[in-house]
């Protein structure tokens, strides 16, 4: 295909802001793209003007615009690449039988000569069960009939470069088109597989392993009352409750795929408990701030501010606030949640505790509440610092 050549029609699996994200992009650059909403099971048809107007798919979905519709199985039949980029809400186990579930929905439509594009993680080994299960679902070759590329979308701050695995390392100009930005600088590069999910492992367990550890030497400080001025320097006050969940889904899913008891199984269950263990240690923090204040559990509100993106493909956060809350809530009866945009508190006659979980959060909450004294604000960071300090 030349430079000029216009792009392939293009169907992307899952109305989630990482789909709605890659599908604007490619709508931009004048394909025609079929954004499926997999739990109505139909197709809109993204143009790009609908792709400037609207920023992400929350805008779009409140907004409601008119957009034509297609069958979702249309949609893929007619499309040369199929993008797969679904939500997914369940957790623990049944992870994979959901994610199973709606790739063979994805699939069964697909057409000779068509491309797969995975954008969620796999662990090891995990393609290959996809690959297994497209030829068994559609009778169809990979790398002979159809083409499958392994891109995992990760809740890491993007880099410069975009890893594509394909398999024997196939190299596609057309995908790579696609996937470039506006100013051409985000490299695609092209390698196998399996070097894939090991460069996508890497990347994940360096994050979140070194988080981990953070947060398990911000506890013995936190224990020891070293005061949060003195230890942190502003290092890691900006890290937020909602950035040590964001990965919990990969890292479940590189553990569900390793094999026995060796350090790198150490290292991803580590990190998992270090992350899913601060919650406890968060909770332990909002008690011992009603104990130095000499305040009543009955007497006391707990607001928990966390601005979550209902769209996004992974539901760890949504999980891990219903847990907070639950666990709030057999201390302290009187827990509200806030989901953002806004935030409005109403002045009661108890005294309110509220947990901002992320740094929009804090910074929502202090602009709008700065001079109120009726407010202990907690950052849910590594020494669950309190605003204003004791």
């Amino acid at each position: 295909m030349s430079a000029g050549s216009p792009l392939p029609p293009v169907a992307v699996y899952g109305l989630s802001t990482e789909g709605y994200r890659i599908a604007s992009a490619i709508a931009v650059k004048g394909a025609k793209v079929s954004l499926i909403d997999e739990s109505l099971r139909n197709a809109i048809a993204l143009k790009a003007d609908i792709a400037r107007t609207y920023p992400n798919v929350s805008s779009l979905v409140e907004d409601e615009p008119l957009l034509g519709l297609e069958p979702m199985d249309i949609a893929i039949g007619n499309a040369s690449y199929l993008f797969f980029a679904p939500r997914i809400r369940k957790i623990g186990t049944d992870v994979k039988a959901d994610v199973g579930a709606k790739f063979k929905d994805a699939i069964k439509a697909l057409k000779k000569g068509s491309s797969v594009v995975y954008m969620l993680p796999a662990g090891i080994g995990g393609n290959n069960e996809n690959i297994a299960l497209i030829q068994h679902m559609t009778g169809l070759a990979t790398d002979q009939d159809v083409s499958y590329y392994y891109m995992p979308s990760s809740p890491i701050a993007p880099g410069t470069e975009t890893i594509v695995g394909s398999v024997r390392s196939k190299q596609d100009n057309i995908l790579a088109k696609m996937l470039y930005d506006a100013d051409g600088k985000k490299k695609v590069s092209f390698v196998d597989i399996y070097s894939a999910e090991l460069s996508h492992i890497i990347r994940t367990l360096s994050h979140y392993s070194g988080m981990a550890s953070i947060l398990e030497v911000c506890k013995r400080a936190t224990d020891t009352n070293v005061p949060a001025n003195q230890f942190m320097h502003g290092t890691f006050s900006d890290l937020f409750l909602d950035d040590m969940t964001s990965g919990l889904y990969d890292l479940r899913i590189i553990g569900s795929s390793l094999e026995g008891a060796g350090p790198l199984m150490y290292l991803v269950n580590g990190s998992i408990r270090g992350i899913e263990g601060y919650t406890k240690h968060l909770i332990d923090q909002v008690r011992s701030t009603l104990k130095k204040r000499d305040l009543k559990a009955s007497r006391t509100k707990v607001a928990i501010a966390w601005t979550l993106d209902s769209h996004e493909m992974r539901g760890d956060k949504i999980d891990l606030l219903s847990s907070l809350e639950t666990r709030v809530r057999d201390y302290i009866g009187d827990v509200e949640r806030h989901l953002g945009p806004t935030f409005d508190l109403y002045h009661t006659d108890k005294t309110t505790i509220v947990i901002t979980c992320s740094k929009t959060d804090f910074d929502k909450v202090i602009s709008r509440n700065r001079r109120s004294d009726e407010f202990i604000v907690i950052k849910a960071n590594p020494l669950c610092e309190i605003m204003p300090q004791e």
